[in-house]
């Protein structure tokens, strides 16, 4: 199956929160997205790894992606190294997305910045022909992305352009609260982390409301690239 767009997040709802506004319209637009989840998020203060499996493939639905898979790094453990960087070669060669997204290039989860230099590098590596990998017993070719751009995550990092999801962002914060383990519940007895406050859901809301005003339109996710962006014509920006 080639894919559009392959999105990458190190945990579980790191997409939902990051891009998944983006990932929605360009669904609607007819593009064909998958997300391949590094870890499964086990090391997170609440719920297991069995839950967030659960809570994934339910925020997978709300999204509409073709596909969702998880590579099941060691969470907080993975690095950037030869054998992880094969890994994720497999799944961009396996789906050879025009476009990849991936995690913030610095952040306060030390596995964001981690993953977003691993996918990277695992980009452009993939495209390499003399490096081989097999995947179900048959050596694959080799492909590289056109374009790899980097969501935000917890840090306000300046982005370098923004996408108008204006009209999706209902169905963002939807595949958001598909991780019901995860965020704001007045009723769990679970331990508070960083992000299980009512103030981090309205964040969310906050930022897309905040970049769109920024932008001109109503709501807006923002990226940062790692090379010069290019339009035809000046009358491409919006």
């Amino acid at each position: 199956m080639k894919l559009d767009i392959l999105a990458f997040g190190a945990h579980p709802d790191d997409i939902e929160l990051g891009c998944s506004g983006t990932i929605l319209k360009e669904i609607a637009l007819g593009k064909t997205v998958g997300i391949v989840d590094l870890t499964r998020g086990e090391l997170g203060t609440r719920g297991t790894a069995e839950i967030r499996n659960q809570e994934a493939t339910a925020a997978a639905k709300v999204l509409g992606v073709a596909v969702r898979e998880n590579l099941e790094m060691r969470d907080g453990f993975f690095v950037n190294d030869e054998k992880h960087q094969l890994e994720v070669i497999k799944m961009i060669r396996k789906y050879q997305p025009e476009i990849v997204l991936c995690n913030a290039i610095d952040d306060r989860h030390i596995d964001h910045a981690k993953g977003s230099k691993l996918v990277s590098d695992a980009c452009f590596l993939s495209g390499l022909r003399m490096i081989e990998s097999t995947l179900d017993g048959k050596v694959q070719e080799a492909w590289r992305p056109k374009l790899v751009y980097h969501y935000i995550q917890w840090k306000n990092i300046v982005p370098d352009f923004v996408v108008d999801i204006t009209g999706f962002e209902k169905q963002k914060v939807e595949s958001i609260l598909a991780y019901k383990s995860q965020f704001y519940d007045p009723n769990s007895d679970e331990p508070e982390s960083p992000i299980t406050s009512k103030t981090f859901l309205e964040s969310i809301n906050y930022r897309s409301r905040d970049l769109g005003r920024l932008a001109g339109v109503e709501y807006a996710e923002g990226f940062t690239v790692e090379r010069y962006l290019a339009v035809n014509s000046l009358g491409d920006l919006k």
